[in-house]
């Protein structure tokens, strides 16, 4: 495919005075492949439909969007979209699209792709669909020539390009030539893919390995000579730890703190730390038997442990002062915001539906996860006094993403780290609306008509002067409903060989999501 990289020898770790022998990344002939290893399986390929870390990770290396987050910091830039313009009502935008952009299969990247992939997302109903839905209607969407698109919104919309960034682009012809039954191609992007972005999916092993062929005709061009990127399914962190010393693996994601701790002691492994937007919070379903009771929602957050979190990531996180996360535009502190009280817990369990408790709840982690199972430890030694029982249940996160699909499946407890997809305080806002039901970051199924009209107006203000002051009540709103124990902000806990290079951090990444473009092998 392309000549081996010269002059790059087998690495050594020290681990603890131990020497551990390190072979640089998968060698195949004359290709060389970076080998990450990550929690999450990649259930669906398919931007159009539900996102989390890895799919996300996937999705912006097969496939690109108008916008792309980076910096810090984060700040949506132009990328297919060259340039674009408002109108000044502030409803229409054009965008000027690259034209030296081509879908892997060597079609142009056209205005009539954008158009139709935006359909797409939005008849689908999925995925990013929610953040658009209400202010773009498919027939609004026009192409004007084969490099310029124009968008037309039903009202003006605040976050409107803050949210491009997820709506990839995918060949039509392609998908629709796999199209089963009506199905937009939803069957065939299971496990292909359909973009124009740096890479192209070569192989899938469900659940175990995903491996992506670099597209040598990428319009924006690669840096160094990586013929791809295999990603393996590692649910244990001390298999992640040993593999990533060992030099099995390049790149390691959410290694328990212990374990990271550990590695990041070794000779030769970087690490990447920087706070995220990421929150962690263990979600209620609102409308499961016992937590439809906001009076013993309100009794497990007050008797929460809230210090163990930080504990348990070794001093690597911070707790949460509101909903929003402290880098989040409008973020206050809330008053009165839950800490460990038993005494104020037993009053609201005194004023439930059962207030001698005596009851079992279910809280499901993802299985493998060290940090969360320990949460689950927590909640269960800080229940004891109220008389209610905790169910522990490790889950894939697959697994876990069924269940949340319906208020009827989705667990009473279930541990979540949820980060904003754009650097807009709606992004936060909107989970705890009724358009975010079924996705995994609004398994709460909250649905308060006070809460959601407010959510409604500040979405559609332009001026932030008005929309400040609707987001500080929406904030103490959902705090006085109680949908989740808002937790804590962590930093992220990613490792790996220090010849990886064009290793790039932008915090509306997820913990565990990481950006493949740029990726390549240094001296």
């Amino acid at each position: 495919m392309r000549t081996l990289l010269k002059g790059i020898l087998v690495a050594a770790a020290f681990v603890a005075g131990t020497v551990v022998a390190a072979e640089a990344f998968e060698r195949r002939g004359d290709d060389v492949f970076l080998v990450v290893a990550g929690r999450q399986a990649v259930p669906n390929m398919d931007p159009s439909l539900k996102y989390d870390a890895s799919r996300r990770t996937f999705f912006q290396a097969m496939y690109d969007a108008l916008f792309k987050y980076e910096g810090t910091p984060p700040e949506a830039k132009p990328w297919l979209a060259e340039s674009y313009s408002v109108s000044d009502d502030g409803l229409t935008y054009t965008f000027n699209l690259a034209k030296d952009a081509k879908f892997h299969n060597g079609d142009p990247v056209t205005a009539e792709a954008v158009r139709w992939s935006f359909e797409r997302t939005l008849k689908l109903g999925q995925g990013p669909s929610w953040s658009l839905a209400p202010v773009l209607k498919p027939e609004n969407i026009k192409v004007v020539d084969d490099h310029t698109v124009e968008m037309t919104l039903e009202r003006p919309f605040s976050p409107f390009l803050s949210f491009l960034p997820w709506w990839y682009v995918l060949n039509p012809a392609e998908v629709m030539a796999n199209e089963v039954d009506g199905d937009y191609g939803q069957a065939y992007l299971v496990d292909n893919s359909a973009g124009g972005g740096p890479y192209k999916i070569a192989r899938v092993e469900p659940n175990n390995l995903y491996e992506l062929e670099r597209y040598d005709d990428y319009w924006k061009g690669h840096e160094g000579d990586l013929s791809g990127i295999i990603y393996k399914v590692v649910r244990e962190g001390s298999v992640q730890r040993a593999g990533l010393q060992k030099g099995e693996f390049d790149i390691v994601l959410d290694l328990s703190p212990d374990e990271f701790q550990v590695a990041s002691r070794t000779r030769g492994v970087e690490t990447s730390t920087e706070p995220a937007l990421t929150s962690f919070g263990i979600k209620f379903n609102t409308q499961a038997e016992f937590t439809d009771d906001v009076n013993i929602r309100k009794a497990i957050a007050h008797a929460f442990d809230y210090d163990a979190l930080v504990k348990i990531f070794n001093g690597r996180a911070q707790l949460q002062t509101s909903p929003f996360t402290d880098n989040i535009r409008g973020h206050v502190e809330v008053d009165g915001i839950p800490r460990q009280d038993l005494a104020k817990a037993k009053e609201f369990l005194a004023q439930s539906s059962h207030p001698d408790g005596g009851f079992e709840l279910e809280f499901v982690y993802v299985q493998g996860f060290e940090a969360q199972r320990q949460m689950g430890l927590v909640l269960i030694d800080s229940l004891k006094d109220l008389g209610i029982d905790v169910k522990m249940v490790p889950l894939t996160w697959a697994n876990m993403v069924e269940r949340m699909g319906s208020e009827e499946t989705a667990p009473q407890m279930i541990c979540i780290f949820t980060t904003p997809i754009s650097n807009d305080p709606d992004a936060v806002a909107i989970q705890y609306h009724p358009i975010s039901h079924g996705q995994y970051y609004g398994s709460h199924y909250l649905d308060d008509p006070d809460l959601n009209a407010m959510i409604e107006e500040a979405r559609a203000a332009i001026d932030w002067d008005e929309r400040e002051p609707i987001y500080a009540q929406i904030q103490e709103k959902i705090v006085e409903l109680q949908p989740e124990m808002f937790g804590m902000m962590r930093e992220r806990l990613v490792a790996y060989r220090d010849y990886v290079q064009g290793f790039e951090y932008t915090p509306v990444r997820m913990t565990s999501e990481i950006d493949m473009y740029g990726l390549h092998i240094g001296q």
